[in-house]
């Protein structure tokens, strides 16, 4: 017999650890993931700032920067974004975009040089504060399909429960709400008695129509004080402490639909939020052993994360007035639904190093270049309301270490400039045979008139992407679920407005 819903949600409560959302190792990655991003004139050289120096983006980039600051300055961008999502699944393509508004970076920075002639080789230097936009998780996708598909998650359910008993079925998160709504049952003998740790399906092994979408919001914020210091203006070093802020949201609604019954459709909705706070540690040096040329040096040290993240889970089965037998119980609309569970997890980015340079050409602006290393795969998951054992070994197993590269370039026209930059991200999936890098190409525009300058930057990046709904593994252990192709086209647009004095 099921148990009732009520009894259910108490027994799940008391052993939430059993039905805290799963994939804890993709948000370890999707939380690691920073892009460059500061101001406008950054932006539209194509993120490069490792080497370059006298910009608000220092703050929060490399602070060695701020030493080459001889004036305070205080600068606002606005940007607009609008993320245009394409899905392929079963030959079928479905089409999403989503836009927005958004202050990315606000910025404070306080300059005290010393005189030209002032003894000594420390030349001063100068302080920086900046609330900047790191990461953007504002997007929809999803798929559909007029064809069958080769699986159903019904058979994910069948693997998760095989050899176990109906009492602890009940326990095992989604798989027990497919239970309790008879999407899969106790297989039967010949003499109508339960064969132990055996499930069947109660539409037998029929391929479904599927469909999903998935809505995620929420942003990711980064307040940071700097410090860099100027000695013979040939040696800059400096260093800052960045204090995050994070929010996540994400609803999924999957659906299948039956060509025979009993079962006509059913339909599974997740509800995941996610908040919580990091701090980070950011060193750099920028060192110009001749007037034209800078290199640049940088370590981020990982972001040490308390987060926490509430779940909730309803499932719909319903049926076409099935007499189910066994328990002599007439299947119609069958619910079964969690409470919310509420967990806490420390999570620890990986660290970054980067190092770059920069040509200048004379007074007729720069080329520059980046570098930048860092292994996904060194993240790591703690908490105490959870396992997190089997997340860490599949960040382990999954992710891989990549080499970033940008390069961009600046040249100035009376009080005009000129700028335009690509850059490269390496694909963090290892022993991988479909390509997850992405590229971005940027391009800008600025006008700098005595202590005030504008500046503005279009920044276009493209990466593709998979996605499955669920897993079931063949004979092989290979994945045989759905699979979705995504590509992502991100605009961003962004608009600094900087004031000297």
């Amino acid at each position: 017999m099921r148990i009732p819903i009520l009894v259910l949600s108490l027994c799940l409560f008391s052993a939430s650890s059993l039905f805290a959302q799963s994939g804890y190792y993709e948000d370890a990655f999707r939380f690691s993931q920073v892009k460059p991003s500061g101001s406008a004139r950054i932006m539209g050289v194509g993120g490069t700032q490792w080497s370059l120096g006298g910009d608000v983006s220092n703050i929060a980039g490399n602070p060695a920067g701020l030493g080459f600051f001889r004036s305070s300055e205080a600068s606002a961008t606005i940007g607009y974004t609008n993320w245009g999502v394409e899905t392929s699944f079963l030959g079928q393509s479905k089409s999403y975009n989503t836009s927005d508004f958004s202050l990315p970076n606000v910025s404070f920075v306080m300059a005290n040089p010393k005189d030209d002639f002032a003894r000594g080789s420390f030349k001063g230097g100068s302080f920086g504060i900046s609330i900047q936009r790191i990461a953007n998780f504002n997007t929809e996708y999803g798929y559909f399909s007029d064809n069958l598909g080769t699986t159903s998650i019904i058979d994910f359910y069948l693997q998760d429960a095989q050899g176990f008993t109906e009492n602890q079925v009940v326990n095992f998160g989604l798989t027990g709400m497919a239970y309790n709504t008879y999407q899969i049952n106790p297989k039967l003998n010949s003499n109508g008695n339960v064969i132990p740790g055996e499930y069947e399906p109660i539409n037998g092994f029929i391929a479904p129509f599927q469909d999903e979408n998935i809505l995620q919001e929420g942003s990711s914020s980064q307040i940071s004080f700097a410090y860099g210091a100027n000695f013979n203006y040939k040696l800059f070093v400096g260093g800052s402490v960045g204090i995050r802020s994070l929010n996540f949201n994400s609803q999924k609604t999957y659906n299948e639909e039956f060509s025979e019954g009993p079962l006509i459709n059913s339909s599974l909705q997740e509800n995941l939020y996610i908040n919580g706070g990091g701090v980070n540690i950011n060193l750099g040096l920028i060192y110009k052993p001749i007037d034209y040329l800078n290199f640049g040096f940088t370590f981020q040290s990982p972001t040490w994360y308390a987060l926490n993240d509430e779940y909730s889970a309803s499932m719909i089965a319903n049926y076409d007035n099935y007499d189910y037998a066994p328990e002599g119980k007439t299947l119609g609309l069958e619910e079964d639904f969690t409470d919310v569970f509420l967990s806490s997890y420390n999570l620890n980015t990986p660290l970054k190093i980067g190092g770059g340079a920069t040509v200048f050409l004379g007074k007729n602006g720069f080329i520059s270049t980046d570098v930048e290393w860092l292994n996904y795969s060194a993240a790591r998951i703690k908490s105490k309301d959870f396992n997190e054992g089997p997340d860490n070994s599949e960040i382990q197993n999954l992710y891989a270490s990549t080499i970033n590269f940008r390069f961009g370039a600046e040249f100035r026209v009376s009080n005009f400039r000129f700028r335009g930059g690509y850059g490269y991200y390496g694909d963090p999936i290892a022993d991988s045979d479909y390509d997850r890098s992405s590229q971005q190409i940027t391009g800008g525009l600025g006008l700098k008139i005595k202590k005030f300058s504008v500046d503005f930057a279009l920044v276009n990046q493209k990466f593709n992407t998979l996605y499955s709904s669920y897993q079931v593994l063949d004979t092989q252990g290979n994945n045989v679920g759905p699979i979705t192709e995504i590509k992502n086209n991100q605009l961003n647009g962004v608009l600094t407005l900087g004031l000297s004095f």
